[in-house]
């Protein structure tokens, strides 16, 4: 009986996983096959907190396959080929992977489908896993994507969602085809202290505390800084280990508005990625131009290492990018907060800001990333591409007592109340105690030179 191949990529599961129950459809022998890809690597995914989670991710995904007679085969090398190898060992007709929208993964693609074709085998490329609607699934009527969210997102509600599927409950795996060990999370030096726990298994623990708990009161409470009241699924589903078709289905069962509010912030994901697949070279340059000619040199270099290090002398921005270096996460709030006080305070290129993030976040998307960027910095789909959000307001509005900041910002942690978002009002003395940073420049300097500079005067 001929086998078949399973290539996992960011779709790190059992449950609801169209290649996987596709390939065992036919009856055969499957292997579960993922590669450590060297130019995966070179693209800079191999950054310690994602290494850290994709060694969770791993491991508990052979567990889960050993659960059923199966186990993961893991290889090293160039995706094209060692999926060519791993095919010819076990006698394979077809291979099944996932479809992605990055400009590798297109590439990637198509030199497998060559590869495999030469060799007498055919690739499945399935829709749906990483995304709850395909990307191009809805379109308007005169371009090939929609530019505003909006209006994608009453067609995406429309758009019916498929089945889930059931994990697997054996998967036989053939005993020829061998494989590398597998990673383990404490082999990765530089991990965020409070990096949170990968894996399928701790993704469905997160969702179903979330569903039970959380989702209900989304809807007024998911800006609130300090209550952490967001549901922090971010990193399974960009790993897969979690699936965006179940997440909207089980969040729609459990109803009510919270639930469609957060049912929106899915819907969001697959709108970026729709613009990513249409669009792939946003992934580094300007969806739609302002002609910006932002700073450069070392100056705006040293300020983009204080912002980095969090010691702008704004608060709620520091408290942010604190937060992001000790969890390898921030709060979405602090993500547009810190990234507008970047572009449009400091006004330093929104791909410094992207690339720090990404060096830094376990949920590091591309699509997701890059383009909420350029929403903030104004190049992208916003529709008010000048907004500026001021910190100090911001912090009085999302974090009224001061709470986030006093847990990230240990020098004002003695601060109270909401005079902690600005220290500088401060007696003298009290201020120098606290021994933090006074303000890089101030807003309304930040302010004017951004107008300036976008032609606003």
């Amino acid at each position: 009986m001929q086998s078949s191949v399973v290539v996992f990529t960011c779709d790190l599961r059992l449950s609801d996983h169209p290649p996987l129950s596709a390939a065992l459809k036919g009856g055969g022998r499957v292997v579960p096959l993922f590669v450590r890809d060297p130019a995966v690597d070179r693209a800079r995914f191999a950054v310690p907190n994602r290494l850290a989670f994709l060694a969770d991710c791993l491991r508990d995904l052979d567990t889960e396959l050993r659960e059923r007679g199966g186990r993961l085969v893991l290889r090293e090398g160039d995706t094209v080929r060692e999926v060519c190898r791993v095919a010819e060992e076990a006698d394979a007709g077809e291979v099944h992977m996932s479809a992605d929208v990055s400009t590798f993964a297109h590439v990637r693609e198509r030199r497998l489908r060559r590869a495999l074709e030469a060799a007498g085998r055919r690739l499945h490329v399935h829709e749906t896993v990483s995304t709850a609607v395909a990307p191009g699934a809805v379109t308007p009527a005169a371009s090939d994507h929609f530019a505003v969210f909006t209006p994608y997102y009453r067609r995406w509600c429309v758009q019916g969602l498929r089945d889930v599927l059931d994990a697997p409950r054996m998967v036989s795996v053939p005993e020829q085809v061998g494989s590398a060990p597998l990673p383990e999370r404490r082999d990765v030096s530089g991990v965020a202290p409070g990096l949170c726990a990968g894996g399928e298994t701790e993704g469905r623990r997160r969702l179903a505390v979330w569903l039970r708990s959380g989702v209900h009161t989304y809807e007024d409470r998911h800006d609130d800084l300090a209550g952490d009241a967001t549901s922090r699924l971010s990193p399974h589903l960009h790993f897969g280990t979690l699936s965006p078709v179940e997440v909207v289905h089980r969040a729609r069962e459990a109803g009510g508005a919270g639930a469609e509010t957060f049912v929106r912030q899915i819907a969001w994901r697959d709108f970026n990625r729709q613009l990513l697949a249409a669009r792939p070279e946003t992934a580094t340059r300007d969806y739609r131009t302002r002609h910006d000619r932002w700073r450069g040199g070392r100056d705006a270099e040293a300020d983009a290492e204080t912002w980095r290090r969090g010691r702008t002398g704004y608060p709620l921005v520091d408290a942010a990018m604190r937060q992001l270096r000790h969890e390898g996460w921030m709060h979405n709030r602090g993500r547009l907060l810190a990234a507008s006080f970047l572009t449009k305070t400091l006004y330093v290129d929104w791909r410094v800001g992207a690339r720090h993030f990404l060096d830094l976040l376990v949920d590091g998307d591309v699509a997701n990333n890059q383009l909420n960027w350029q929403w903030v910095a104004g190049t992208g789909t916003d529709t008010r591409p000048n907004r500026v959000l001021n910190p100090v307001a911001q912090g009085k509005r999302f974090d009224p007592d001061g709470t986030y900041v006093r847990r990230w910002v240990e020098e004002l942690a003695e601060v109270e109340g909401g005079a902690v978002h600005e220290p500088w009002k401060l007696a003298a003395g009290e201020r120098a105690r606290t021994g933090y940073p006074e303000p890089m420049v101030s807003l309304a300097e930040g302010l004017e030179r951004f107008r300036r500079a976008r032609g606003q005067e």
